[in-house]
């Protein structure tokens, strides 16, 4: 902590700035310690991955749909017959990247061990997959979680849930 006055670094205990005289309202109790990067982002972290999971399962669902109902044979699109096979797939897939995503923040906000690692894996994914969305969540993430201060930071966060 610092006196308002001179800015001097003031110690727990102190009922006057050592350098200005100024008198404290209270003594200087034990400064609170700063939460860190992770622990101030990561609440906000899982709610951009619950918010780019549902978009990518919207898309998935609607893009199912219409391959099974516009595509389906029999029906008046007249598409190639590859194509609905191929968008099924496609949105299976997209589908089950949104259920990772839900997951990612679902570990991320309860500090599971697992979660920084699985959403790192998926911000890298979706850097190229989602442009610009995903581009801006994957980088987000990247700086929240992918530095080695941020690594322990976590596993901090991991044992004080454990505890």
């Amino acid at each position: 902590m610092f006196c308002d006055g001179c800015g001097a670094a003031v110690q727990p205990g102190q009922a006057f700035c050592s350098k200005c005289g100024k008198r404290f309202p209270a003594p200087v109790t034990e400064m609170q310690q700063r939460p860190g990067r992770v622990q101030r982002h990561v609440h906000l972290l899982a709610i951009f991955w619950f918010a780019i999971s549902a978009f990518n399962a919207m898309i998935g669902a609607v893009l199912y749909i219409l391959a099974n109902t516009l595509l389906a044979p029999g029906g008046s699109a007249g598409a190639p017959p590859f194509l609905r096979p191929l968008l099924s797939v496609v949105a299976i897939i997209v589908l089950g990247g949104s259920a990772l995503g839900f997951s990612a923040g679902w570990g991320l906000m309860h500090h599971e061990p697992w979660a920084r690692v699985l959403t790192l894996v998926l911000a890298f994914l979706v850097l190229f997959i989602n442009i610009p969305v995903g581009t801006a969540v994957g980088v987000y993430t990247m700086w929240v979680l992918l530095p080695g201060e941020s690594e322990q930071e976590y596993e901090a966060l991991v044992a004080t849930r454990a505890a």
